[in-house]
Formats: structure tokens, C-alpha cells, sequence
């Protein structure tokens, strides 16, 4: 056997694997929650009509394909409570991945810009939350925000307010654990994309006359539009979908998306509902994901 044939079956299983990890871990649930998301409530077990029953034949699954519709997705465009949920959900992801973005830039530029041997220390401190879990974190936000909370201590101590302000339950606080959880998805990708610009194009912009501001628009910026996106995508896409963070530091005045799906799981029991719920959102988020697909297109066409 030759040396060549050795070695392409190996490349050849390699290169397929990771489409039947996504046919068996993605397409097959994507499957099921679209057939629930075309079936009809029911107090039974499974909580949804029809189910297809392959030993019945072939006659009753050609039934149960003919009893789904589209009910459920008519449901959700005519009912204000799933509409404001999703509009809720985007306008949240987009103002606190505008604020991320805000923040983690100037620290991920602060980070490559560091001598050599102080940048691993600096991306080993952004990391350090991530070896706590996720809701000890967001539990230890209530306790600083609640009503006799650290921060209302540290005000009243300062004499910058009066009396203890209600941070708990408000979007302030909503925002801020967002901001808080989702900050190292931001300042990673920019700082590997800022890390690897080369020193001589600024310094090259510097020398033919361009101001600091000047060469951070025209050429810094421009070339970490790779980090952006990415970190935007990576911020963005799990924001909209958040359920812990707003359930737990926001209001019950308004559900994001996260939220109405666990009530109609667990509370309607409503699964056809929260499967066309879920399939909606799945679609919207897949605008800005085509997009990013674009902008890589282009890119690689650029070079």
C-alpha cells in the first residue's frame, strides 16, 4: 500500500467527521423541534399531537404529517407578548454588545500593546472569572446589589446618596451582569486579532504626517474589523438567547426570549409553542451569522 493511500483515508475521515457530528447533534434535534413546533398542544405523554407511531405504518404516519401546521408560528406573529419578547431580546443583545464592544476595545488594545512578557499575564486576568461558575458569579452580583448590598455601603459611606438605591430588578442591573459574564467574549477576539498587526504599517502612517487619532481610524481600526465582528458574533448571538442574567437581576415587567421559552416549557407545558418559539429565534440569528460568512468571503477574495 502506498504512502499516499496511508494517508488520505485518515484526511478523508477527518474531513468528515465534523459533518456528522453536526447531522447527528444539530440537524436530527433541528428535525424533531420543527415536527413539534407543527403539532398541536395535548394533555398527554407526550405533551404534543400527532406522534408518528412507525409500527402503525404507513397509512397513520401519512395522517400525522396531515395534521401539522403552521398554527403555532401564526401564533407567535399575532401575539404582542412573543413579538415584544423578541424585539426585548435584540434591542438588549444590541445595546450591551454596544457596550461591550465600548469597553473590551480600548482593553484589548491596552493588552497587545504591553511588552511581550506582561501579555500573558494580562489575558490570564481576563480569563480568572471563567474558573468561577457562571451563577456563583451572578448570585454574588444580588448580594452586591441588593438592598443593603456592598455598592449601597460603599455610596452611603461616601455620602453620594441618602438613602439605598433599588439596583435589584431594574435593567441597570440587567446590563450590568451582561456586560460583567460576557466582557472576555469581547476582549479575546480583538486581542488576538490586534496582536497579530504589524507595528511597521503605524509607524509607517505615523512617518508620511498621520496624527495618533489618524492612524488608529485609517489603519489600526480597519484591520482589527476581523476581532470586531467576532467578538460581536460571540457576544451577541448568546445575549439574545440569555435566560439566567435577566430572570435573576432584571425586572418581571418585560421577558426577553430566554425567558418566554421557559415559561411556555416548564410552566404552559406548551411545547409545540416553544418549539416554534425556538425555531424563530434560531432563524433570526442566522442574519447575523450569513453576514459574518460574507464579510470572511470577501476578506480571503481581498488577499
Amino acid at each position: 500500500m502506498s504512502a499516499r493511500r496511508i494517508f488520505t483515508a485518515p484526511a478523508r475521515w477527518a474531513a468528515i467527521a465534523p459533518y456528522v457530528w453536526m447531522a447527528l447533534f444539530f440537524l436530527v434535534p433541528f428535525g424533531f423541534v420543527l415536527k413539534i413546533s407543527l403539532s398541536q398542544t395535548a394533555i398527554a405523554q407526550p405533551p404534543y399531537m400527532p406522534v408518528f407511531d412507525v409500527a402503525a405504518g404507513w397509512a397513520d404516519i401519512e395522517a400525522a404529517f396531515a395534521a401539522l401546521s403552521w398554527d403555532n408560528f401564526r401564533l407567535l406573529f399575532s401575539d404582542d407578548l412573543y413579538v415584544l419578547s423578541y424585539l426585548r431580546s435584540l434591542v438588549v443583545a444590541a445595546v450591551s454588545t454596544s457596550i461591550l464592544l465600548l469597553i473590551g476595545y480600548p482593553i484589548a488594545y491596552g493588552m497587545a500593546r504591553l511588552p511581550k512578557r506582561w501579555q500573558p499575564i494580562a489575558m490570564m486576568l481576563v480569563i480568572v472569572p471563567f474558573w468561577t461558575s457562571f451563577l456563583i458569579r451572578i448570585y454574588a452580583w444580588i448580594n452586591i446589589l441588593q438592598h443593603d448590598g456592598l455598592l449601597n455601603q460603599i455610596l452611603l459611606a461616601l455620602h453620594l446618596v441618602s438613602e439605598p438605591v433599588a439596583w435589584l430588578s431594574t435593567d441597570s442591573a440587567m446590563y450590568l451582569g451582561i456586560v460583567y459574564s460576557y466582557l472576555p467574549f469581547m476582549i479575546l477576539p480583538l486581542y488576538a486579532t490586534l496582536a497579530k498587526l504589524e507595528p511597521s504599517l503605524e509607524e509607517a502612517a505615523a512617518d508620511l504626517g498621520a496624527s495618533p487619532r489618524e492612524v488608529f481610524w485609517l489603519i489600526t481600526f480597519p484591520l482589527s474589523l476581523p476581532g470586531v465582528a467576532a467578538g460581536v458574533l460571540l457576544c451577541f448571538i448568546p445575549i439574545v438567547g440569555e435566560f439566567v442574567i435577566p430572570d435573576l437581576l432584571a425586572g418581571s415587567n418585560s421577558l426577553m426570549i430566554g425567558q418566554t421559552l421557559w415559561l411556555e416549557f416548564f410552566t404552559n407545558k406548551d411545547w409545540p409553542v416553544a418549539s416554534a418559539t425556538a425555531i424563530v429565534l434560531l432563524v433570526l440569528l442566522l442574519a447575523p451569522l450569513l453576514l459574518y460568512e460574507r464579510m470572511q468571503r470577501r476578506q480571503l477574495e481581498a488577499r
